[in-house]
């Protein structure tokens, strides 16, 4: 088992898309993180490499501590201690491309693969790896993301032009299509269980009925925007990276509402977007290569550069306190401590 250092290549001061892959290689053997002397980062940030080749593409918290990432081009699961920095990895089977995931309430890793075109759960406990493939009707799906409704189904997107739902409990799985054809991506539940999900290329805003599946589209203001991402504050409101537009934009379901803010830069890209317990929101911005977290009550961001080159932070996590960032373009995982958690 090798070692991989414990990576401090930030800049000190913190101030106010290629496509997705689809292709996995055969994962290595196990990794482990371990400290490594280099220059000082801020206190509240740490930086972990992960296998090379990973391609860590989404990240989320694991229910013991650890931190849950897809190694899209590795056809894994990989599983990280912050606390040790130990990192081992899950291999999902011959041909995974694995995207999006997310911890279900059943406390079991749930992954959208679209190298496996299916539905795949991980399990902590016995490590058992099962899959759940799309019906044959729906093939080469590219599934993208995942989330739980208040029912306990999950919910998943394939930018090819379709968003499913999968039952847990009897296995029972349906897919229906867009109406507007390729792009559903971003999907969130907001805190009633309610279910949304974004089109990055039909640039629309999507609500499903849970029990019929059908979607009610919702037209953002700005056209051809390329609504990437979507997430929930905890009063139900959705925010929505623009990929086209270079926007961070917040719907009002209650009012019907729209509200748009643009971060600092020539020519912002900005890909992810997740909101933390504290109501304040985080998006990537390729365009600057950084994180910037927003805060709607004072419209004030900060600035958290990436730890190197091209970094792609693709998607934003995390659990209270910490903010997990993957950086798809280096091969690690950066760790915000935020002042929640002080």
């Amino acid at each position: 088992m090798r070692s991989l250092p414990l990576i401090a290549l930030m800049t000190a001061a913190l101030a106010a898309t290629p496509a997705c892959g689809q292709a996995a290689q055969p994962p290595a053997a196990e990794p482990a993180a371990t400290p490594a002397a280099s220059a000082p980062l801020p206190a509240n940030v740490r930086v972990f490499e992960v296998p090379e080749g990973s391609r860590p593409h989404d990240v989320a918290p694991a229910p013991d501590g650890k931190i849950w990432y897809t190694g899209q081009r590795r056809g894994t699961l990989g599983i990280l201690d912050p606390a040790t920095g130990q990192i081992r990895e899950v291999p999902l089977g011959e041909g995974s491309a694995p995207h999006g995931v997310v911890q279900g309430p059943d406390g079991a890793a749930w992954i959208t693969d679209g190298g496996l075109n299916a539905m795949v759960r991980y399990d902590p406990g016995t490590d058992e790896v099962r899959v759940f493939p799309l019906p044959a009707e729906f093939p080469d799906s590219n599934l993208n993301t995942p989330a739980f409704d208040g029912r306990g189904r999950v919910w998943f997107t394939g930018q090819n032009g379709i968003y499913g739902r999968l039952d847990p409990a009897s296995g029972e799985m349906r897919v229906w299509r867009d109406p507007e054809g390729r792009g559903p991506y971003g999907i969130a539940a907001t805190p009633a269980g309610e279910i949304y999900y974004v089109s990055l290329a039909g640039s629309h805003l999507a609500k499903v009925d849970l029990e019929t599946g059908a979607p009610t589209i919702i037209e953002p203001p700005t056209p051809q925007q390329g609504a990437r991402r979507v997430w929930s504050d905890s009063r139900g409101n959705l925010w929505i990276s623009e990929w086209n537009g270079g926007q961070l934009t917040r719907y009002s379901p209650a009012t019907g509402e729209w509200r748009s803010w643009r971060p600092e830069g020539e020519r912002p890209r900005v890909y992810a977007v997740y909101v933390d317990e504290r109501d304040l929101v985080w998006i990537s911005d390729f365009g600057a290569n950084a994180v910037l977290s927003f805060d709607p009550a004072t419209e004030r961001w900060t600035r958290y550069p990436g730890s190197g080159e091209n970094s792609n932070v693709r998607q934003i996590l995390g659990a209270p306190g910490r903010i997990y960032l993957p950086e798809s373009g280096l091969d690690r995982i950066m760790v915000v401590t935020t002042a929640a958690a002080s």
